[in-house]
């Protein structure tokens, strides 16, 4: 495909646009970006989303209008089926289900992390932080000898998780670290995707002060 055949619409910071850029950027393939003011949602955006959110890929059709992908689960399996380069998937489909499975598992545990990060007050943060390490435990249980999940092939799964961990190297250590504290194979996980080239470059260069900016502005207790 030529760059004008994919057409990404993202946003700075978020995340589930960094995991459609990862696998873009894994398999090589070029592609358009283009950003939306989420808080204040264009008209030709809103009618492309039906959620309203990012990211949302167009592919252009050889003979049509472009096919509009929502959801970055579907854009980024919908990329590892149609594009060039290792498929990101085990080829076992009872390894495939369990990936899947620890995929629909990062939902959730996305939301537990990120309401941690924007929590008020201490009370907040301190339920929202255990219910994160709960979740980070059971993954903590699943994990082989890495570096990656599945061991040592990138995966669609590490390219799912990597854009959470990624908030845990911007904010304090002092804050972060404890998190993970007594989480080895999380832990090594976690260092080995801040590692990987299509992880560092999925996010713009000034994306820590922007997240941190963010956070100011939420009123998180973090960021005080």
């Amino acid at each position: 495909m030529t760059e004008q055949n994919l057409t990404l619409i993202s946003h700075p910071l978020c995340p589930f646009v960094q995991r459609a850029v990862i696998v873009l950027l894994e398999k090589g393939v070029a592609f358009d970006r283009v950003n939306v003011d989420l808080a204040a949602k264009p008209d030709w955006f809103l009618a492309l989303s039906p959620t309203g959110k990012v990211p949302v890929l167009k592919v252009r059709q050889p003979h049509g209008e472009d096919a509009i992908l929502f959801e970055s689960v579907a854009i980024c399996e919908y990329l590892d089926e149609t594009q060039g380069g290792a498929a990101m998937y085990p080829d076992n489909a009872l390894l495939r289900a369990r990936h899947r499975a620890w995929i629909e598992f990062a939902t959730q545990t996305f939301t537990e992390g990120w309401q941690f990060l924007h929590a008020k007050d201490m009370a907040a943060a301190d339920a929202k932080r255990a219910a994160f390490r709960d979740r980070l435990s059971k993954v903590e249980a699943e994990l082989g000898n890495g570096p990656y999940f599945a061991g040592p092939d990138f995966g669609l799964i590490d390219a799912v998780y990597a854009p959470l961990f990624g908030y845990f190297g911007i904010i304090d250590r002092q804050v972060a670290d404890p998190i993970f504290a007594g989480l080895p194979r999380v832990t090594a996980w976690r260092a080995a995707l801040a590692e990987r080239s299509s992880v560092k470059n999925a996010a713009i260069d000034t994306y820590p002060d922007l997240f941190r900016d963010h956070l100011r502005q939420q009123a998180a207790m973090i960021a005080a």
